[in-house]
This record gives structure tokens, C-alpha cells and sequence, in this order.
């Protein structure tokens, strides 16, 4: 089997390093339901009920007793009154009784058991039913979906359209959250160009923000852009240091890598604890990690592709901690692949793909040129196609392991 070379550290090294080393924002706020969406819930809830609290009816028809329920032949039954959604049947109902129920209805007393309307003959106020209906059914019984005292959220979830709703089924106007994180990030050097600005010899535009900002956005973090930094010791230094002021967590992009310019490396070292690492993955080898001041750093490499690929499969863990947010493992599919992808054993590889139906079958095939400078191609692109270090090239028809995009936030 091929290994990594002995100075790279495997990725999942580098993960269980840095997730050891974080620890969860504790602050904490109050906020009503729909103001908390797409938050951390930060305390355990338990239902303060039953849920459903009463019998109800699972369909439209009629409620009756299964005791008068047939076991030959037809039996007809006086029809006594309506249940309705909201206004339940005063009455009882009795022996050779039955009551016109609606989906959701409250089950009258006496009865037990609902026979669809479609399984009805209706004569004035008798119904006729047959054989083959059994006692209970359609009847929704109290607690059937939660119940009372039951620990329904815990600490770490996401609060999204059905946790909103769950718990606006019970009655909660309010939950403890955590607090947004904060995050803050700039560029760093003089080839780079702000957008709308005209570009002068040996410049390129800035991209690798707008990504990250992308990134971040996604996950409803407060987000300050500090825009782009020249290769200055003293405006490095500001930087830095205004970042760690600012945020709970830092980013950049370039510059920290090895054989980088040695202020910046001087700077981090003067600020806080910074790592300069090499992963064993492909986009994406350089690494920095560590803190400045308060605040966690993250030092992304300066390739666009790279710095994508690095932040979704090793800040995005760290971000869901540091969050409070309960850990999740991104969906992983094995498909097949239509096309051959060429690689080296050595490192674990991150391919761009793109999802498709074929014949009804669910496949990837990849997307052309894998540079890790080809932003393009992760526009084109809706998933990884995740390669293992020991692997080689792999031939079309070959099953791979597919990490769609979706899963990533």
C-alpha cells in the first residue's frame, strides 16, 4: 500500500487535533421561536404535554364502537351527531350509535374505532357498514406522537422549519440559544486586486474572500470582511490583531504557508499560537491553525479551489463546534462513475463531480480539469468525488465514494 510521505499529516490527524482544541462559544440569549431559526438550541427541551392530547381521528368519517363493529353481513348504525375539528361531540355515543367525525376531530365518548366515509352507505340519519374493519383504527391515540415529559430537542441542534414547528406544537414560545458566532477574514498580498478596480501588470483580482464569505454566510455567522491586506509588517500586524478583537474565529487566505514571506509567519507567532501544517490532501496541503489573542485562526491555502475544499472538510467540523452545534457527519454516497479520473496514490483526493440521473440511476461523472487554481470547475460542480490516499487512477464504471455539496452546510 502507498503511504503519505512521513512530513504530511493525514487529514484526519490534523481534524481530531484541532477539534480536541476547540471549545464551544458558551454565551448564551433567549429568543422567541421564530427569531431563533437557524440557531443552536443551547438547552434540553421536554414536552410539556401529550401529543396528540386527545384521541383524534386520522381520517373523515364516522366514529363508532367496535363492539358493534360486524363480523357478518351489515349492521347500520344511527348517525347522532358531528365531531369537528375544534369542536368536539358533546355527547356519548351508545350502543348501535355512531358520529359523523372529521380528520383531527376529537373521538366522541363511547366510541373507539373510525370507518372512512368511503366505506360508508348513508340512508338519512342511519349508515350501513360490512365486515373487515378493525377495532381502532384511524384513531390517532394520546401521546401516539410525543409524550408528556419526553426530551424532544437536545443542546446542539439546529433549529430549522420542523423544530419550529415541533415546538410550536407544544406550546413554546421561547428557547435558549447560542449566541451567533463571529468570524473575521481578509486577504493578504500585493498581487491582489479589490473588485471594480481596474487591473495594473502582475495583478489578479481578489476572489478567495468572496468564497469565504460565501461559505460563512451559509451558516448565519456575523461576519466582518476586512478586505484586503498589503504585504506591509505593521498593516499585517493591524490586521491581525483588529481580526482577533473582532471575531471568535479568523480566516485567511495564503500567505502562511512554507517558504511564505517571514513577517507574516513573525506576526503569528507574535500574536498567538499558530501550527504551519502539510495535509496528505488533495486540494488543499498547506495549512495553518491555531490562536491569536482570543481567537481561533485559521490560515487557508491561497489556491481558490484549495481554500474551498480545506474550509468544507476541515474548518466547516471546526466551525459546528465551536458553534455548540451537535457533530454531524456530511452524507457520503458510492456511485458510479462515468468517467475515468486520474490519480496518484499518495494523498486523499477531493475531485470535483457532478451529480446526474442516468437511465434512472443516480451517477457522477467528473468535471473536466481538477486544478486547484480552476475555480470554475467548482461552479460546475455539485459534489466531491472522494478518492482514498492508497488510490490510484480510477477507470469509468469504477464505484466511487460521491460528498455532495448540499450536505456540506
Amino acid at each position: 500500500m502507498n503511504q503519505s510521505p512521513p512530513s504530511l499529516m493525514s487529514l484526519e490527524q490534523a481534524l481530531e487535533q484541532i477539534l480536541n482544541s476547540i471549545a464551544p462559544i458558551e454565551d448564551v440569549e433567549t429568543l422567541g421561536i421564530m427569531d431563533a431559526f437557524g440557531r443552536i438550541l443551547a438547552e434540553s427541551i421536554h414536552s410539556p404535554l401529550n401529543v396528540p392530547p386527545y384521541q383524534n381521528s386520522a381520517m373523515d368519517g364516522y366514529a363508532v364502537r367496535s363492539a358493534d363493529l360486524p363480523t357478518s353481513g351489515e349492521t347500520t348504525l344511527e348517525l347522532i351527531g358531528t365531531s369537528w375539528a375544534g369542536t368536539p361531540f358533546a355527547g356519548e355515543a351508545g350502543e348501535k350509535q355512531c358520529v359523523r367525525i372529521m380528520t383531527g376531530a376529537k373521538i366522541p365518548a363511547g366510541a373507539d374505532t373510525v370507518i372512512m366515509q368511503e366505506d360508508v352507505q348513508k340512508n338519512d340519519q342511519h349508515i350501513t357498514i360490512g365486515v373487515g374493519h378493525k377495532a381502532g383504527q384511524h384513531v390517532r391515540h394520546i401521546g401516539e406522537d410525543i409524550r408528556e415529559g419526553e426530551e424532544v430537542l437536545q443542546p446542539g441542534k439546529l433549529l430549522k422549519a420542523a423544530e419550529l414547528g415541533l415546538l410550536a406544537s407544544l406550546g413554546i414560545a421561547e428557547v435558549q440559544v447560542r449566541r451567533p458566532l463571529k468570524a473575521a477574514f481578509f486577504s493578504t498580498g500585493d498581487e491582489l486586486c479589490a473588485v471594480g478596480e481596474p487591473l495594473e501588470e502582475g495583478q489578479i483580482y481578489d476572489s478567495n474572500r468572496y468564497t469565504i464569505f460565501g461559505m460563512l454566510k451559509g451558516l448565519g455567522v456575523e461576519i466582518h470582511d476586512l478586505g484586503v491586506i498589503r504585504d506591509q509588517r505593521e498593516d499585517v500586524e493591524a490586521a491581525f490583531t483588529r481580526a482577533a478583537e473582532l471575531a471568535d474565529i479568523v480566516f485567511t487566505s495564503g500567505g502562511v504557508s512554507v517558504g511564505d514571506a517571514d513577517f507574516v509567519k513573525q506576526t503569528l507567532e507574535k500574536l498567538g499560537t499558530v501550527n504551519l501544517w502539510k495535509i496528505a490532501m488533495k486540494p488543499g496541503k498547506p495549512l495553518a491553525f491555531g490562536r491569536i489573542g482570543k481567537a481561533y485562526f485559521f490560515g487557508l491555502p491561497g489556491n481558490p479551489v484549495s481554500a474551498m475544499a480545506t474550509f468544507y472538510q476541515v474548518a466547516l467540523p471546526a466551525l459546528h463546534k465551536l458553534m455548540g452545534q451537535t457533530a454531524q457527519t456530511p452524507l457520503r454516497l458510492k456511485l458510479r462513475c462515468l468517467d475515468r479520473l486520474k490519480k496518484r496514490p499518495g494523498r486523499i483526493d477531493f475531485q470535483r463531480g457532478i451529480l446526474d440521473y442516468e437511465d434512472g440511476e443516480l451517477v457522477v461523472r467528473g468535471v473536466g480539469a481538477q486544478g486547484s487554481h480552476i475555480l470554475s470547475s467548482m461552479s460546475r460542480a455539485n459534489c466531491f468525488i472522494i478518492l482514498p490516499a492508497e488510490q490510484g487512477t480510477v477507470e469509468a464504471g469504477s464505484r466511487v465514494e460521491v460528498q455532495p455539496f448540499s450536505s456540506l452546510m
